[in-house]
């Protein structure tokens, strides 16, 4: 807007025309600097430079030739001072604001020098020119303060932008890991229990087919054999399916969501758990989903290999902690030897993910015990 008023302000006739005036060479001054400034270095420093040096020249050009012009160049030198902002550092940016505000005095002085006056006009002009100054001088500060926080408001937004898109890239990242852990997970799970049955239960009706006619008694025996690792296999099936949900909590109660996990066991084993669960102020759901998920593995490697006959599960809310304990009287194992499977991996990862701690107390013999630890926030 400014350059359209210049340029509109020059082509305007003037019925006091001056000697030495080229409006045609003005305007396309104007024109050339305004056209400067669409695209701005970026590069090195010394084309930054050249490019405020060019800035400069033109607008001296402009206030040679200028008529009306003459009297719009502080306005451009603001631009200059704009521009800088947008392409220098603070240091670049207060030379060039100082340079400019320099420019703008010589200039000023050397218009006003030529006005031959009285001595009294001469000190009110002084004033004037004083006055004059101080105003600009002041607009360039406040030109420079401004386009310093718009651009750190500018960087501080890119800056984010750029955080943000980080952040969902490792987001994604770590979403994309825990379902290639779960898959895995799932995989070994149903290559161990589920292909172990479905191969027992192959035999088994194999072997009835053949005695189908010799020992129709014998047979039947088979079927039933098959029956039940049919059912087992089923379970197992489903079992599996329940730990892929999403959410397996759905919003129930953690200590009811723990009973069910005990019933079940029950159901599959014969085995009555004892829970001990006192829990009386509101958790994170994510601290549900890491609880559920550590009990629900716990109970499944009791359930496989402890051949426990007593199973003890321990949940207590303090103030500054959560603490679970589960306890089989099973027949243990070798913690320094047998740590590394995926189920106790990935209660390590679930409780260390919240900020916790795992600890596994075993001997082959002497049962199992698991304790977790989950700090709580305190807002809570």
């Amino acid at each position: 807007m400014l350059l359209f008023v210049a340029i509109f302000t020059e082509l305007i006739p003037s019925p006091h025309q001056r000697i030495f005036r080229l409006p045609e060479l003005t305007v396309s001054l104007i024109i050339g600097f305004g056209l400067i400034g669409l695209r701005l270095p970026t590069g090195k420093l010394r084309y930054k430079v050249l490019y405020t040096i060019l800035e400069v020249f033109l607008i001296l050009l402009t206030s040679i030739t200028g008529g009306r012009t003459v009297r719009l160049f502080p306005l451009l030198y603001l631009i200059v001072v704009t521009r800088s902002c947008l392409i220098f550092q603070l240091p670049g940016r207060l030379m060039v604001t100082s340079l400019s505000f320099c420019l703008f005095l010589l200039t000023l002085l050397r218009r006003f020098q030529r006005i031959p006056t009285s001595p009294l006009l001469q000190e009110r002009l002084q004033f004037f020119i004083l006055g004059y100054a101080l105003l600009f001088g002041l607009t360039f500060v406040f030109v420079l303060l401004s386009m310093n926080s718009m651009v750190a408001e500018r960087q501080s937004r890119e800056k984010l932008a750029i955080a943000n898109e980080k952040l969902r890239q490792y987001a994604l990242r770590i979403e994309n890991q825990a379902i290639l852990q779960e898959r895995n997970r799932i995989a070994r799970d149903i290559h161990d229990s589920l292909g172990h049955s479905l191969t027992a239960l192959n035999i088994q009706l194999e072997t009835a087919l053949k005695l189908w006619q010799s020992n129709p008694d014998k047979a039947k025996t088979f079927l039933a054999r098959a029956k039940d690792l049919g059912s087992q296999s089923l379970q197992e099936v489903r079992q599996s399916v329940s730990t892929m949900r999403s959410d397996p909590v759905q919003g129930r109660p953690l200590e009811d969501a723990i009973a069910d996990l005990a019933e079940e066991l029950h159901r599959s084993t014969g085995i009555s758990p004892t829970c001990r669960l006192l829990v009386t102020r509101p958790l994170p759901a994510e601290l549900h989903t890491a609880v559920y998920r550590i009990v629900q593995e716990s109970l499944t490697n009791i359930c496989k290999y402890a051949e426990a006959s007593e199973v003890k599960i321990q949940l207590q809310a303090t103030t500054h902690e959560l603490n679970l304990i589960i306890q089989d009287n099973g027949r243990g194992f070798n913690v320094e030897t047998n740590t590394t499977g995926f189920g106790l991996q990935g209660m390590r990862e679930r409780t260390l993910a919240l900020g916790g701690q795992l600890l596994i107390e075993s001997q082959p013999g002497a049962g199992c015990q698991i304790n977790a630890h989950f700090p709580l926030p305190h807002q809570l």
